[in-house]
């Protein structure tokens, strides 16, 4: 049976309907650019890390559920173990976190998969081959890039190392990727795992621009140290995802890379990373806006908030950085009234200051949270709906003239989360843009979307049997 055949019957056991509870973890490691983001994807059937030649992409550890071998596990991929480091460089500093970060996952790791390069070995495999002695019991190691018998030979040198066994695989071609599912899971305890329905999740994306803290708030909400902190623009690439409950309440975390202007990217990587920044906005209900107090909003921030806004999801502007500012009622006035007059089609939005490093205000920021998620999945009745349309229209009836003149007679919610309404009128090509932002900011105002943008959109009237349907 071929490896693609056998790919396909594991992705069909996958049930996106259930959680997996106290499932085992397989972290894969190794030095840079020897493939474990490519591995990675490859189990989990997506493009989810980050794959480039160039050495170093990944740095936060990137965790996911998968099914290997058709058995549901947590599967982790980690920045590469570099030795050769510039010292004193921002690059040596990065390189440094990532061995640290990357040796933190081993502790927790019920399978380690080590992946080495076809060839032979260099003195960062030498070096951190020793440092997994340690962990032998629970190590798999397998030769990547090995497609067609590449550098077979070679290979095998990697046994005088005194591994007990070695697999010679290709990630990229899938060669031996189904004999390596059966050994990473062979012999791990299964009994623990327990399945369930899925959790009323909220799902938090933290964006802005790089160094406003969005890595240390994902840190300090999750109580854990996954994602990397440092002054450093760009740290972060791929997107962290990390959970937590608060008050009942199941959060998903999604930290993700600091946008900047396009003029000043000036990697491959980190557009791509700023890329799935933006389309992780697909996979959340609410964006925390990221803002250092004493820097405010710039440019990227209006684009950011475009996208969140044309896409429906709540905002929170978060003012980071708060302990540095004046304490009073005052400032924190000033500051959000600027704010609102730069972006004036958002005065909806909340603003909460906190300290991402200290923790205060996390408390007001995750109520604002529940708050807006309770008006995205509010859904309002028919029958009232046109009741209050009614009121509206008499409140402020549509033009009148003989060129613009049109009647709305019914109005429907069609979606939650994102909100979004259908209004049917008489000639729908003639309501103007004014008088449906009129509807639409009653809506917000009088049935209780007061914090979220609502989408309203116009079609022709169509026959009452239709209507009823609705």
């Amino acid at each position: 049976m071929s490896d693609e055949t056998e790919t396909t019957i594991v992705e069909r056991e996958f049930d996106e309907t259930k959680t997996y509870r106290n499932l085992p973890l397989i972290v894969v490691v190794g030095r840079p650019n020897v493939g474990k983001s490519t591995l990675f994807n490859r189990f989990l059937h997506k493009r989810r890390a980050i794959t480039d030649p160039t050495p170093g992409v990944t740095r936060d550890p990137i965790e996911e559920t998968a099914f290997i071998n058709g058995k549901p596990v947590r599967l982790m991929d980690t920045g590469g173990f570099k030795l050769e480091r510039e010292e004193g460089t921002d690059s040596a500093i990065l390189d440094e976190l990532v061995v640290e970060k990357t040796l933190e996952t081993l502790k927790k790791a019920d399978r380690i998969l080590l992946l080495l390069e076809a060839g032979p070995a260099t003195p960062e495999d030498e070096e951190f081959i020793e440092l997994l002695r340690p962990w032998s019991k629970k190590l798999v190691v397998a030769v990547n890039k090995t497609e067609g018998g590449r550098r077979e030979a070679e290979s095998w040198n990697f046994m005088s190392y005194g591994f007990t066994n070695l697999m010679l695989i290709s990630a990229e071609h899938g060669d031996n990727i189904s004999a390596l599912a059966e050994v990473l899971t062979h012999s791990l305890d299964f009994s623990r795992v327990e399945e369930g329905a899925p959790e009323t999740c909220i799902r938090i994306a933290i964006v802005g621009k790089p160094n406003t803290g969005k890595s240390t708030l994902a840190n300090r909400l999750t109580g854990t140290n996954a994602s990397i902190v440092t002054n450093i623009a760009g740290t972060t690439r791929d997107v962290v995802e990390g959970k937590f409950t608060w008050k009942g309440t199941n959060f998903k975390v999604l930290d993700t890379a600091g946008i900047r202007r396009k003029s000043r990217i000036n990697e491959d990587i980190e557009y791509y990373s700023v890329n799935r920044a933006i389309k992780t906005l697909k996979n959340a209900d609410i964006v925390f806006h990221m803002i250092d107090a004493n820097e405010g909003l710039a440019e990227q921030d209006k684009k950011i908030i475009a996208h969140a806004a044309s896409a429906g999801l709540g905002v929170v502007f978060v003012l980071n950085k708060w302990d540095t500012m004046d304490q009073d009622k005052k400032t924190f006035s000033t500051v959000v009234n600027r704010q609102k007059a730069l972006f004036g089609q958002m005065e909806y939005a909340p603003v909460v200051a906190l300290s991402a490093l200290n923790g205060t205000g996390t408390n007001e920021l995750l109520k604002a949270a529940v708050r807006l998620y309770g008006q995205l999945s509010k859904r309002i009745e028919t029958s009232a709906l046109n009741y209050a349309l009614k009121e509206w229209l008499t409140a402020a009836p549509p033009p009148q003239g003989r060129v613009n003149k049109f009647k709305l007679r019914y109005m429907v919610q069609t979606q939650t989360n994102p909100v979004k309404f259908l209004v049917f009128a008489t000639r729908p090509e003639s309501i103007t843009d004014s008088y449906l932002a009129y509807i639409r900011n009653r809506i917000r105002e009088d049935l209780g979307f007061s914090e979220i943008p609502v989408v309203l959109n116009a079609k022709g009237s169509r026959k009452k049997w239709e209507l009823r349907d609705k």
